[in-house]
């Protein structure tokens, strides 16, 4: 039997889940949603999604629509008849019209152990909160934001060197041979889905750029987990000399005299005091300038301290 599906993603993320569908002899991808290119770069030129490249490459036939709920839009997904719609970092929320157009459903791979995190931004959340493990869900879509019925998880822990980049990588090959050994079962009526449990819910919500800024008012060692899981973007920054300076790596320093935004010289890297330690620079990013290590920076920084 040779299932047809759709399927819907555009980040790198969703790249090792279309590609290990690609693979598959038992499954026919029909048809591939992704979003409009954008511009991107310093140069803002008009960029396609990860996804529509890949799609491409495999000769995939592909749509971008700015909303999914556009009548033309839909009218192309219903007449590629699929049997079910794969979802994996989408970023666009299915109306009840296109969750009842496939006989299996909408399936989609969230890159958290749900309840936990549910949203735009579950990856840099569970960073940003200390979660000793992240994970990968397999899930019915349902009317909601990530609330629907579970088949599968996997977990694997956040290693203490872990970004956002890194650790969606690590997760983005973990769901996409999750799905594959999951839908053969799902397909046969083997997996039961199971309700999430309402009381354990915590929430992700998009991130904005100015989410990044850091506040010296907090403890160190909660800015070095927000400036791990905010790497590459929104990225964590605060204004020096006028302008945004990034910190790309940091570590904390339990150690007297700090005062929230002090400035001081630890081992030769910038410090900068918060509630509880002080902030250490291993990497920043002066503004129009390429990243480099802390002590570099501070041998062209004037009156740091």
């Amino acid at each position: 039997m040779t299932i047809r599906i759709v399927f819907m993603g555009s980040p790198d993320f969703a790249l090792p889940t279309l590609q290990g569908l690609a693979e598959e002899k038992t499954i026919q991808i029909v048809g591939v949603i992704t979003q409009p290119d954008r511009p991107a770069g310093r140069g803002r030129n008009l960029t396609p999604p990860p996804v529509k490249v890949l799609a491409q490459s495999l000769g995939l036939e592909v749509i971008q629509p700015v909303k999914l709920r556009e009548p033309e839009s839909f009218a192309k997904l219903a007449s590629w008849q699929p049997d079910m719609i794969v979802v994996a970092a989408f970023g666009q929320i299915l109306r009840q019209n296109v969750l009842d157009l496939p006989p299996y459903g909408c399936i989609n791979v969230h890159a958290s152990l749900l309840p936990r995190w549910r949203g735009a931004a579950p990856i840099q959340a569970a960073i940003a909160a200390g979660d000793s493990q992240s994970g990968v869900t397999i899930m019915k879509i349902d009317v909601g934001v990530d609330n629907g019925p579970i088949l599968a998880q996997q977990a694997i822990p956040i290693l203490p060197s872990d970004n956002a980049e890194t650790l969606s990588s690590r997760l983005a090959n973990v769901g996409a041979q999750l799905l594959i050994q999951t839908i053969p079962d799902f397909l046969q009526g083997k997996i039961t889905p199971q309700q999430q449990d309402e009381s354990r819910v915590t929430l992700a919500p998009m991130l904005k750029k100015e989410d990044g800024l850091i506040d010296f008012n907090k403890p160190a060692e909660e800015l070095v987990r927000k400036i791990r899981a905010y790497d590459p973007w929104p990225g964590a920054y605060f204004v020096w000399q006028g302008d945004l300076l990034k910190v790309h790596r940091a570590h904390s320093l339990h150690q007297s005299g700090s005062i929230p935004e002090k400035r001081d010289i630890v081992d030769g890297l910038p410090a900068i005091g918060t509630s509880q330690g002080w902030l250490v620079l291993d990497e920043v990013q002066p503004a129009g300038k390429k990243i480099m290590s802390g002590d570099v920076f501070l041998n062209g920084a004037r009156k740091w301290k």
